[in-house]
């Protein structure tokens, strides 16, 4: 565990996952002193962003709630493999939640939602290519493509058909045929009825990114407190005087809750309100074989992720609405590699070498809250970026450290607005 420098920083950043680093490096680009503050190590197995497959680039932007999605969700329960599931329970906020993203499954919803992501995404590419391109961070970004595989024909056709938004939209997305994917990926079997590239798909690799990060950090004279939650605030009228936490107190200008799900807990001591779920995801690394891919790819109706990782694989997918539970179900493990070996009959699933579970910050949109908090003028919150935190981060980060120095923003801010919910404006 570390222990605070300066207890008087420009801003104090609580959490130092994807988010929260992301937020501290362009705060401290703008020239301002910074303190992260985390409850745990950074990168550790308890983090979100531990154990993530690590996509990024531009493939992936559709939000959650699309069309059609509240129609298939009651099959999705009753199977283990489906993508996404809610644990039935009575939960006023859980309720609320799954009101708002009813509400969102709509074309006009998933246009937007598709058109704010892509940007955030084509801009936090940008940015994770000039970060890794410095010393302590070189070679933890890959950028080898993305193979999106479609198991059937009808989700072939789908996907085909997505081709012309994005390629005018700058994503270089198309169809690869059969010769073409054994030349990218020679020895690979792959059951699918069609496949497509994505040449700006890319990786992180996890946690090696996180710890690096948080190392560059330190190098430009920001404090990376670990060990250190936070237990109190101290207000006086509008303002947080200072945050006490488990490694002292803190009397930063500006507080950040950047703490992923746990954001919701910490902006309630504050009185703050969060439309906020945490959603389940897990993750299985196996050992490489012969019938592994050596770039990432996307198993496309079953909306699950394989990462290759040198002598390793990392197989991920689910979102399972089931509160702060971080336990392991079997039934999903099972079902995630069941989808995969559909997919990449070659794989070996037989040996596990590590089962993960983590817990990923989701909005009904699937759009981030990035903004002040409400009664507060140096308060700001940046979270919610559900399963595609690692994508989104570089230029959600960004955008904060605009609201917070005064900077003109990247984006329209009122997009991410922590009230849009309450307010009915998203």
């Amino acid at each position: 565990m570390t222990t605070p420098g300066r207890t008087d920083p420009d801003v104090l950043v609580v959490g130092a996952g994807v988010v929260g680093l992301c937020c501290a490096w362009f705060l401290r680009r703008a020239g301002l002193s910074v303190t992260v503050v985390d409850r745990g190590e950074v990168g550790d197995a308890a983090a979100c962003s531990a154990g993530n497959t690590g996509f990024v680039g531009t493939q992936g932007s559709a939000p959650l709630a699309e069309p059609g999605v509240p129609a298939t969700g009651i099959r999705w329960l009753l199977r283990p493999e489906s993508p996404f599931a809610v644990r039935p329970r009575l939960d006023g906020a859980l309720l609320a939640w799954l009101w708002h993203f009813r509400r969102h499954c709509t074309e006009r919803h998933a246009r937007a939602g598709f058109e704010t992501l892509l940007a955030l995404k084509q801009r936090s590419l940008a940015l994770l290519r000039e970060i890794c391109a410095e010393d302590e961070l070189a070679g933890t970004l890959t950028e080898r493509g993305m193979i999106l595989a479609c198991h059937t024909e009808q989700g072939y056709a789908k996907a085909r058909r997505t081709i012309p938004a994005a390629t005018a939209r700058g994503v270089p997305l198309r169809e690869l045929d059969r010769a073409e994917l054994a030349r990218l990926e020679p020895g690979v079997d792959f059951a699918v009825a069609g496949t497509l590239l994505n040449e700006e798909g890319a990786a992180l690799r996890i946690p090696a990114f996180l710890v690096a990060l948080a190392r560059a950090l330190r190098a430009r004279g920001v404090d990376v407190v670990t060990g250190a939650e936070v237990r109190d605030f101290e207000v006086t009228g509008r303002r947080v005087r200072a945050v006490r936490t488990a490694r002292g107190e803190l009397r930063p200008a500006e507080v950040v809750i950047a703490a992923g799900v746990w954001s919701a807990a910490c902006a309630r001591m504050l009185d703050v309100g969060l439309t906020l779920q945490p959603a389940k995801g897990y993750t299985v690394t196996l050992p490489a074989g012969p019938g592994t891919p050596t770039r990432p790819v996307l198993l496309s109706e079953g909306k699950v992720a394989v990462m290759p990782l040198g002598d390793r694989v990392r197989v991920g997918g689910t979102l399972e609405l089931s509160g702060l539970d971080t336990s392991v179900s079997p039934r999903r493990v099972d079902g995630i590699l069941h989808t995969a070996r559909r997919y990449l009959p070659a794989l070996d699933t037989g040996r596990r070498l590590d089962v993960w579970s983590g817990l990923r910050p989701c909005t009904p949109d699937s759009l981030p809250l990035i903004g002040r908090a409400d009664g507060y003028d140096n308060v700001s919150v940046a979270t919610g970026h559900g399963h595609i935190g690692m994508g989104l981060a570089p230029a959600g980060g960004r955008l904060l450290a605009q609201l917070v120095s005064g900077a003109e923003p990247d984006l329209p801010l009122e997009t991410f607005a922590l009230d849009r919910f309450r307010k009915g404006i998203s």
